[in-house]
């Protein structure tokens, strides 16, 4: 038996959870050492698994499949294709930074507090959800992925809850409050997409017989699996509210502002960059290849829904006053522009998409980190209380620039192609669709540049003169998302080339082909 990769890849976190947090309380630094420890070698098991990975090779690779629970056809399956390799390159990458970044978030609270912060604890639920987020990316069982898809509500709703921001300007008290509320919040709107989704994975099997992906999947591409319309039209929206919820798309995005506000910013980067790309890389894997034709039916509703999403949470980022809440709301219109490239049914769209998800990652977790960096030097989120940072801390502003300016999709920078692609395949198809989410780009540019202006620039505010500028810590965090930012945007070619045989395996499954020029090109 050949060395089950795919199986180390998420078991390495899930093992090193444990170990973080079973190190003895009075050893916080050694539990901060093997969680970065653990995530490194995490990473170095996912460039492996990208280095293996044949894009022109079979569908899914790296394959494992042992018996689970036999009675009801349930099966441990892992596959991988190119479009879940790059998440998971995506999701190995970040948490490392994460972890830095969140390296002092968790240490005890002033002498005096009644709380206190098990450090330990807060590594280890880190490293359990990048755990449940690979494997999620890599189950080819549909009650696998289901398991695991839920599974990491549990240390998600802990770090909201339990880890949130020390910035509040209304005290301790008040703060616990809001984190309690933004916790549940989270997890009630996430378990009721669970629930809904589960009775359709009952439903699944009451007609397939069985949950493996490919098994239905082919048996639906050979003719020897029938749904009936209703059916399968009402399977696909049990799995697509789920994911819809997840992702989020409008109107079901309400949780995502409250939980980014009350949480540590590498915390909400975990969700936001990490955790929230399941919902959408589910859609592709799930909804569109077990029931083609609900999607193309359900397509028209859900892309006016993406382009709700897109306007809608650009504007309510222009007129946001905290911090994070902007990038929450910023956020909320990246994930619309990845879902109307998936449901373009294009492969520009969904090649756009799909780099959408690994660029919003990088990006998003840039600007959050140092917006992060910037609301503990000066203890408030509230744009107001800031003002010309750059003159007193230079480096700190010219990172959160190149962060906002991926943001705004900025030619260069690597988001700029992701949202090209989608545009463009989405023009091609649905030109009115497209024209109008193009108005996204323009308030994008507002929100951002607004933000900026705000807090960087003009007179040096008193309460930031004294503001010390990146630490070491801090510029190995920043710097690396820099740098990919700047090479993806000038030459995005390897991860295309990962992504792109499987995107056009994906528009197989839905039987459908780009639309041909109106006007052909010149001999």
């Amino acid at each position: 038996m050949s060395f089950p990769l795919l199986t180390a890849t998420a078991a390495l976190p899930a093992v090193g959870a444990v170990a973080t947090a079973a190190v003895p309380a009075a050893r916080r630094t050694a539990a901060k050492w093997l969680a970065l420890v653990v995530s490194l070698a995490t990473l170095v098991l996912a460039i492996v698994v990208l280095v293996r990975f044949d894009p022109d090779g079979a569908r899914y690779q790296l394959t494992e499949s042992h018996a689970w629970i036999a009675d009801f056809g349930v099966r441990y399956e892992l596959g991988v294709d190119g479009i879940a390799v790059a998440l998971l390159a995506l999701t190995a990458l970040l948490i490392p930074f994460i972890i830095l970044a969140g390296w002092h978030d968790a240490d005890p609270l002033e002498t005096g507090s009644k709380r206190w912060r098990p450090t330990q604890g807060f590594f280890a639920l880190i490293l359990a959800v990048e755990a449940m987020v690979i494997i999620s990316f890599e189950a080819t069982d549909v009650f696998l992925f289901y398991i695991f898809f839920e599974a990491m509500l549990i240390p998600m709703y802990f770090l909201i809850g339990g880890f949130g921001d020390r910035a509040h300007e209304h005290g301790e008290e008040t703060a616990s409050t809001q984190r309690s509320y933004a916790a549940v919040k989270f997890l009630l709107y996430n378990l009721v997409g669970g629930l809904i989704m589960l009775a359709a994975v009952i439903g699944l099997y009451v007609v397939a017989g069985n949950f493996s992906l490919a098994e239905i999947a082919q048996a639906r591409a050979n003719g020897t699996l029938h749904m009936a319309t209703s059916t399968e039209r009402w399977l696909f929206l049990g799995f697509f509210f789920a994911f819809a919820v997840k992702a989020p798309l409008w109107p079901l995005h309400t949780w995502l502002p409250n939980a980014m506000q009350e949480s540590t910013a590498p915390v909400a980067v975990l969700i936001t960059a990490v955790v929230d790309k399941v919902g959408t890389f589910a859609m592709l894997r799930f909804c569109l290849q077990l029931f083609p034709e609900a999607s193309k039916w359900a397509t028209p509703v859900i892309l006016v829904l993406a382009l709700i999403s897109i306007i809608y949470g650009a504007l309510l980022a222009v007129g946001q006053r905290d911090i994070k809440r902007l990038v929450a709301y910023a956020s909320i219109s990246h994930f619309g522009f990845i879902i109307l490239g998936i449901f373009a049914m294009t492969s520009q769209g969904q090649s756009g998409a799909t780099l959408y998800m690994v660029n919003h990652g990088i990006s998003t977790a840039a600007l959050m980190l140092v917006a992060g960096f910037l609301i503990s030097r000066r203890g408030s989120r509230l744009i107001a209380d800031y003002g010309g940072v750059q003159k007193v801390a230079p480096v700190l502003a010219g990172t959160f620039l190149i962060g906002g300016l991926a943001t705004l999709s900025l030619p260069g920078l690597a988001p700029f192609v992701s949202e090209f692609l989608v545009l463009v395949g989405t023009f091609t198809r649905y030109p009115a669709i497209g024209i109008i989410a193009t108005f996204g780009i323009v308030l994008a540019a507002l929100y951002t540049l607004v933000l900026y202006q705000r807090t960087m620039t003009g007179p040096v505010k008193p309460e930031v003169s004294a503001m010390p500028d990146l630490k070491a810590r801090e510029l190995v965090v920043v710097a690396p998302l820099i740098v990919l930012l700047i090479f993806l945007g000038v030459y995005p070619k390897p991860v295309t080339d990962i992504v792109n045989p499987a995107v056009k395996q994906t528009m197989s499954d839905v039987h459908k082909t780009d639309p041909k020029p109106e006007v052909e090109a010149a001999k």
